[in-house]
């Protein structure tokens, strides 16, 4: 196989659901991608991105809850959700440093001039929590999915899912930069608003799980007990056209879809 066909390894990234009770259900915080952004560029996602290099920093541990409970990889990981939320939301998992409770909203909204700063990578996470003695709650995330770009798509991501109940009183919004407009949704409404909304095949079946259920309580519950498999889409062909299929075990039931709907 020549270089110029081997498929691109797959890089590192995380995306976090923000879930919230509604008042007819289940809420999460979901951006629509500016479009001139190379990767899903106008379709609304959940918040999330590429581990950058200061998520790997290993004196994160020294500001992070729960950390003692993940390897280096999965501690980046969980970073990387966590600072990507704040970065495209706003809406921060942290905790003052020897508190229990998640900081308020006015704290979170009082650290936003940090937000640009992650986001261009001119400063870490260590250094952000340092300075405003805060710790990182990633006691705080579930994991709910991990997904893996197929070989045949020209820029790939391992990407590791985790859901996560909002901090009382911290609404969200959007950057303006990589997201255009922000919404509170039903998984269901997303899906089936196509005149307003574009969602690509990875968001759409992560909806279609988070709808299993009604409430937030009941979607941490069910992330808890269910195991994670790696979701790699395979194309197979029938009758002259193309469809996606995932592994019936990850949760998703038996999938099969028209290969147009991989959109990227």
């Amino acid at each position: 196989m020549s270089d110029a066909k081997k498929p691109s390894n797959p890089l590192a990234s995380s995306t976090i659901l923000l879930l919230r009770d509604g008042d007819r259900g289940i809420e999460v915080f979901m951006v629509k991608r500016h479009h001139q952004i190379d990767f899903a560029s106008g379709a609304l996602v959940f918040p999330g991105g590429k581990v950058d290099p200061h998520d790997r920093d290993h004196n994160l541990r020294n500001h992070a809850d729960g950390a003692d409970n993940l390897d280096d990889l999965h501690l980046s990981l969980t970073a990387c959700a966590i600072r990507e939320g704040f970065e495209e939301s706003g809406i921060l998992l942290a905790r003052k440093s020897g508190r229990g409770d998640y900081i308020d909203a006015s704290r979170a909204t009082s650290l936003a001039p940090w937000r640009p700063k992650l986001n261009a990578s001119e400063v870490g996470l260590v250094e952000f929590l340092g300075r405003e003695d805060l710790r990182l709650a990633c006691d705080a995330l579930i994991p709910f999915a991990h997904w893996v770009t197929p070989t045949f798509m020209p820029k790939r991501f391992d990407t590791y899912f985790y859901v996560a109940a909002t901090p009382e009183g911290q609404l969200g919004r959007h950057d303006g930069s990589e997201s255009v407009d922000s919404v509170w949704i039903d998984p269901m409404e997303a899906i089936e608003d196509t005149k307003r909304w574009t969602v690509i095949f990875p968001t759409k079946m992560n909806l279609l799980k988070l709808a299993k259920d009604k409430t937030v309580a009941a979607a941490l519950a069910r992330a808890k007990t269910e195991p994670v498999v790696t979701v790699e889409p395979k194309v197979i062909s029938r009758d002259g056209e193309q469809f996606l299929i995932i592994p019936e075990e990850a949760g998703y039931g038996k999938i099969e879809e028209p290969m147009k709907a991989f959109k990227g």
